[in-house]
């Protein structure tokens, strides 16, 4: 599959969904470059987080931009991605897109009760369990009208991945 044009997604969804996990297995099963959208935040927004204060549209234009510059350097060195990042708006979709047009997200989509199970059974260096009811409240779902592939989270890892890297091939 990394024969042709090179292909970016962003793996979407709220913390707790799977996003590291998931896009660990999608890369290695494609062969292709990953990046923790995380890993890309300001230091300012990770202390806000580590002290439960949930992100303003404001924090997540900069976070967002490093992660659109990303898309387009991969872009340019014929480099194939995935890029895990909340992209929990449409107009923070919207605006990876802009960086990216040829972006695919891939939602995982799961149940605020089955996603708070999760969240309260791991430890993250720096997001709180108690952020993930602002996240479903910010959660805007992606719309059939974009570029997305819906993947049930509650499915086993094996069936997300194959799901995921089917889609893309039809894509």
């Amino acid at each position: 599959m990394s024969a042709g044009a090179p292909q970016a997604v962003v793996l979407m969804g709220v913390s707790g969904s799977g996003k590291s996990m998931i896009g660990r297995l999608v890369v290695e099963r494609l062969g292709w470059t990953m990046a923790e959208g995380d890993e890309l935040h300001p230091p300012e927004n990770v202390e806000k987080m580590r002290r439960g204060i949930p992100l303003t549209d404001a924090d997540r234009w900069p976070w967002l931009d490093r992660i659109g510059d990303l898309l387009k350097a991969w872009a340019d060195e014929g480099r194939s991605g995935l890029v895990t990042c909340s992209a929990l708006k449409r107009a923070y979709r919207e605006r990876l897109l802009k960086a990216r047009p040829d972006l695919r997200f891939v939602y995982l989509k799961g149940s605020e009760a089955l996603i708070a199970g999760r969240v309260a059974a791991r430890h993250h260096e720096y997001m709180p369990a108690s952020l993930l009811k602002s996240q479903f409240a910010t959660l805007e779902e992606p719309q059939p009208s974009e570029p997305v592939i819906v993947v049930d989270a509650d499915a086993t890892p094996e069936a997300e991945v194959e799901a995921i890297v089917e889609a893309l091939k039809r894509a």
